[in-house]
């Protein structure tokens, strides 16, 4: 019988009643993480963890575009957006390119930043109809 571990459990929990909203919150941090272990992978010269977390962020980049409502015009400019980075993810692997990490960790923390202030923009606006949506 295995033990389960309480912190995986809440994580495990947050991921199965967060709303689609905070979902992408997550992706968005979840990428900025892996990017930053590649960045440290790549200065320290761990190759197999620098690639490892640059496909992670890959993965991420991929499952926000798969998410993309395409019938909207603003998902087509973030597909494009989505594509670049994932062009330059890419690039950074095969080239150990710092820069183009550093330039997807600015594109990913701006469209982080910018979804947190629309979910609480969201909320403020659910609370002041009193909770009617």
């Amino acid at each position: 019988m295995a033990v389960n571990n309480p912190y995986q459990s809440y994580q495990q929990n947050s991921v199965n009643t967060a709303s689609p909203g905070e979902l992408t919150l997550m992706l968005y941090n979840g990428c900025l993480k892996f990017i930053n272990l590649a960045k440290h992978g790549m200065q320290s010269k761990d190759i197999d963890g620098k690639n490892l977390n640059i496909q992670k962020a890959q993965n991420i980049v991929h499952e926000l575009m798969v998410t993309l409502n395409m019938d909207l015009e603003v998902s087509q400019n973030m597909m494009s957006l989505y594509e670049y980075m994932n062009r330059r993810l890419v690039e950074a692997n095969i080239k150990n390119d710092l820069d183009a990490l550093a330039e997807v960790e600015g594109l990913v923390t701006e469209f982080r930043d910018t979804w947190k202030q629309v979910i609480q923009l969201n909320r403020q606006k659910q609370h002041s109809q009193g909770g009617r949506a």
